[in-house]
C-alpha cells in the first residue's frame, strides 16, 4: 500500500503511538493480517486522525473513553501512551476514566485505571533507566 492517505496515516500513527509500537505491529504483518494493518493505518490514522475538527488531545481522550466502554485493555494501553504523547496529562486521563466509569460501568473503568497505572510505571522505569545510562 503506497497511497498518500496511508503514508500520512503511518506518520500520525508513529507520532501518536511511538516508533517502537508501530514497528512491532508492522513486523508481525503477514498475508492474513496485512489487510487489517493497512485498513487501520489508512482509514483510522490517515483519514480520521488527520482531520482538523478535533485536536489530537481530544481524539486521545475520546479513544480512551470508548476503549474503556468496550473494555479493551490492550488498546487502552497503547492509547494511554498516545494520549501522553499528544500532551494529555495524567489528570485528564484519570478524569476521562472516571467519566467513562459512570456511563460504561465501574468494572470497565477499574480495568482502564489498572492498565494506565501499569503504563505510567513502565514509562517511569524507562525514564529512570535512561537517566541512569546517561549518568
Amino acid at each position: 500500500m503506497n497511497s498518500e492517505t496511508y503514508e500520512n496515516g503511518l506518520k500520525v500513527r508513529r507520532e501518536v503511538l511511538g516508533e517502537a509500537y508501530v514497528d512491532k505491529a508492522l513486523s508481525n504483518v503477514d498475508d492474513f493480517n496485512r489487510p487489517m494493518q493497512e485498513l487501520v493505518t489508512e482509514y483510522c490514522w490517515g483519514t480520521i486522525w488527520t482531520r482538523d475538527g478535533l485536536s489530537r488531545q481530544t481524539r486521545s481522550l475520546l479513544n480512551l473513553a470508548m476503549l474503556t466502554a468496550l473494555n479493551r485493555p490492550q488498546e487502552v494501553k497503547a492509547h494511554v501512551v498516545g494520549a501522553l504523547n499528544n500532551g494529555c496529562t495524567k489528570e485528564q486521563i484519570m478524569e476521562t476514566f472516571l467519566q467513562a466509569s459512570v456511563y460504561c460501568g465501574v468494572p470497565a473503568g477499574i480495568d482502564s485505571f489498572r492498565t494506565a497505572k501499569a503504563v505510567f510505571a513502565e514509562m517511569d522505569q524507562e525514564r529512570d533507566d535512561t537517566a541512569t545510562e546517561e549518568s
